[in-house]
């Protein structure tokens, strides 16, 4: 530093030109952090109370979400909310890009202009629009107009693009683009959603849904919800009014009051429902279905088998705990093989699993009594087949449809209230059998995939009917832990 006349040092002209960039650069970042906090978007669950379902939405890491949800539980904040961070390149959960471009698929231009595009623009901070080209209206008034595209300042340079579609348009509207994300307000049609599928594959983008299910059971009840296909992607989350915190306990009520319990199955809790009903209402995954854990030898009990060779074979584990409440605990589901590949393969899962034998070595499980019968394609029933390929099968089973679909729902749901029945989420074909069972014509089933219905039905006829809670002692609860390993013991 310089030294002037009196001794004094000076700061030289460079340093105080630096020393006012940091401070020009201070006060800019205190100025974009208080426009932040004013920001809708910023505001967005991150107060004390927070919509957790929302944040498992933006958390799941798979790239084909859904949330059905009812009328106001928050869903369609879910699809804005997702659609802006990661065209903006700010989502706080997902790897992001530059230059995003994606689109948000409604029903109408209407629908479009009153709903999504709405929130879309409630959440975008102003400053971060670069463009806005209209189908009508003006482009100083967006939000009573219909919006073709915004483009929109990425975090890392670039500008992103958010494009707005409606399904009235007919499917050759979507085709050609390569998309980073489809966001779809409501459902679409099959064709425009397999579409959009293909408008993703290259760049390996997402597609997430926010619908209220009021067209009852059509090809996303099967897609998505049952995942036919069991497609590793697929993720959905059920979405109601009391998960929205933001709404009060007294308009619930209100809201509540004023619809019949088949309205409220779409409207307020976003359930697929049909005319004919399910057979299996009491199934409920966050119930029912249980992450595996091992299972205690002494729970061990049988295998029940539906036999098939065109159709699906299907085969459960069953086990009892102490309690007398039975767990499904491993699944074989195959179609198109024979018995020789069926057999190995059901030897295998018990070896896997430490599976009890009889003492002979043979695994012990329950079949359709149509195994035991001959054909003239083979000198040798089915159960024949499988007894000398080492499963002891017992064809002696209770076949009564209706008597066993009240077995199942006394399992489901007992008099009380509580299940006594738990299975593994191994078991995919089992659960989406259970979800997919509807009642049809004639006050009998859907005869449509079933297989494992079957054999859950021949298993549980086998046991008591549990209608009554009565609380076991620890005396009696030891007392057939006994008596099971005994009977094992002497086999």
């Amino acid at each position: 530093m310089a030294q002037s006349i009196s001794g004094k040092k000076e700061t030289p002209r460079g340093g105080i030109v630096e020393k006012k960039e940091i401070i020009k650069k201070i006060l800019a970042i205190e100025a974009e952090q208080e426009r932040r906090a004013k920001s809708p978007l910023s505001a967005y669950n991150a107060g004390e109370v927070r919509h957790e379902k929302q944040l498992a939405f933006h958390r799941c890491a798979k790239r084909n979400r859904w949330v059905f949800g009812g009328n106001r539980s928050g869903k369609t904040e879910c699809g804005a909310v997702e659609a802006i961070w990661l065209a903006l390149g700010v989502h706080p959960y997902r790897q992001n890009r530059k230059d995003v471009f994606g689109w948000v698929v409604s029903l109408s231009q209407q629908v479009q202009r009153d709903v999504a595009q709405r929130k879309i623009l409630h959440y975008l901070d102003p400053s971060r629009i670069v463009d806005i080209s209209m189908l009508s209206g003006r482009r100083d008034s967006p939000k009573s107009g219909v919006i073709d595209q915004i483009a929109v300042r990425n975090a890392f340079g670039g500008v992103s693009v958010i494009g707005f579609k409606s399904c009235d348009q007919g499917r050759e509207k979507f085709q050609g683009s390569s998309l980073d994300f489809v966001w779809f307000d409501e459902e679409p049609p099959k064709d425009i959603y397999e579409e959009c599928q293909m408008r993703v594959i290259d760049r390996r983008g997402d597609i997430f849904g926010t619908m209220t299910p009021l067209k009852g059971i059509t090809f996303l009840y099967d897609e998505i919800y049952l995942n036919r296909s069991q497609n590793p992607e697929i993720w959905y989350e059920f979405m109601e009014w009391r998960d929205n915190p933001y709404l009060s306990k007294e308009e619930i009520e209100l809201m509540e009051r004023t619809l019949d319990a088949q309205t409220r199955d779409s409207r307020q809790y976003g359930k697929f429902s049909a005319a004919e009903g399910l057979v299996y209402p009491e199934f409920d995954e966050q119930i029912h279905v249980v992450e595996p854990f091992p299972i205690p030898f002494e729970w061990q009990d049988l295998i029940s088998i539906d036999p098939g060779l065109n159709n699906p074979l299907s085969a459960h584990w069953y086990a009892v705990d102490y309690d007398s409440n039975v767990y499904v605990v491993a699944e074989h589901y195959a179609a198109g093989r024979d018995i020789d590949w069926h057999a190995a393969r059901i030897k295998e899962i018990c070896r896997a699993i430490g599976w009890h034998a009889d003492g002979k070595g043979r695994a012990e499980a329950l079949i359709d009594s149509a195994a035991s019968q001959r054909t003239l394609a083979s000198p040798k029933s089915v159960a024949e087949l499988f007894f000398e390929r080492g499963i002891a099968v017992n064809t002696q089973v209770n076949k009564d449809l209706f008597s066993g679909i009240a077995r199942v729902k006394s399992y489901l749901k007992r008099g009380n209230g509580t299940p006594d029945l738990y299975i593994f989420s191994s078991c995919v074909n089992l659960i989406r059998e259970l979800k997919g069972y509807f009642w049809g014509k004639g006050d009998n089933p859907v005869k449509r995939d079933d297989h494992a219905l079957d054999e859950l039905r021949y298993y549980l006829m086998r046991r008591p009917c549990r209608t009554l809670s009565v609380e076991k002692t620890w005396v009696q609860k030891d007392k057939e832990r006994r008596y099971r390993r005994l009977q094992r013991e002497r086999k």
